[in-house]
């Protein structure tokens, strides 16, 4: 099922790079694509293989924070500390997403543990690496991205044996994830070159806040208080980025 997400989404940022006649990026801004690439693939190989188990209160939470808090140390390193009012969005908004994703937690195994911290680490080097390419190159560099992501699952497939071909009924709706994720991988890439890479990376990491909002007026499912008090800190804490 990944490779499929990845492969349509490595077509359709080609075919975009082509219509907006972007430049061809230079070798060190493909090594990072690549670098992006080979991380994504391994830290949603991680992260599926986690949320396999039926622990997503918990597994969610700790990639979705792992995933955003290592750009975010990478940026505040490389451009200084932001003010005060953007680090408490910071830490209100990194808390909103473990409230939101963590309302149906529980006792994790040693397993699932370890695959969620991997899926985060790989996770914050893909949103780390990814922002490095050269501005202006941003679907080539998808592209590249996706398409190495492609090759990486399946060596993962191959080594552990793991059948690549979905059912037919599933391909439309995987085609529709991969393109939908790489749109939202390109609008993260421009907002992470025009501004800074922490505040792009936190405020990315809010889709939990989306997903359970959705949930709740598409397929009105039930939002606990707890989610409910995540969803009000993510709004508290992208007025606080957004003034500071």
């Amino acid at each position: 099922m990944l490779l499929v997400a990845q492969l349509a989404g490595a077509i359709v940022a080609g075919a975009v790079a082509i219509a907006l006649h972007e430049v061809f990026p230079r070798p060190e801004s493909l090594a990072w694509a690549a670098l992006a690439g080979t991380c994504g693939a391994l830290g949603l190989a991680a992260l599926y293989r986690a949320l396999a188990g039926g622990q997503m209160g918990i597994v969610a939470p700790i990639s979705g924070v792992l995933a955003a808090a290592i750009p975010v140390a990478i940026g505040i390193a490389s451009a200084g500390a932001p003010g005060p009012l953007r680090l408490g969005g910071f830490g209100i908004g990194l808390a909103a997403v473990v409230l939101v994703a963590a309302a149906g937690g529980g006792r994790a195994s040693f397993r699932a543990l370890a695959l969620a911290l991997a899926a985060g680490v790989a996770l914050g080097g893909y949103n780390s690496a990814i922002a490095r390419v050269d501005p202006g190159t941003t679907f080539v560099s998808l592209a590249a991205s996706r398409t190495t992501a492609a090759l990486v699952v399946m060596v993962l497939a191959s080594v552990t044996r793991v059948p690549l071909r979905p059912t037919r009924s599933l391909i439309p709706p995987l085609v529709v994830v991969g393109c939908l994720d790489m749109g939202g991988n390109a609008a993260y890439i421009v907002a992470a070159q025009i501004g800074r890479l922490d505040v792009a990376a936190v405020l990315s990491s809010m889709y939990p806040v989306a997903t359970v909002v959705l949930a709740a007026l598409v397929l009105r499912e039930r939002v606990t208080r707890l989610q409910l008090t995540g969803i009000a800190g993510a709004i508290l804490a992208i007025a606080l980025i957004a003034g500071g």
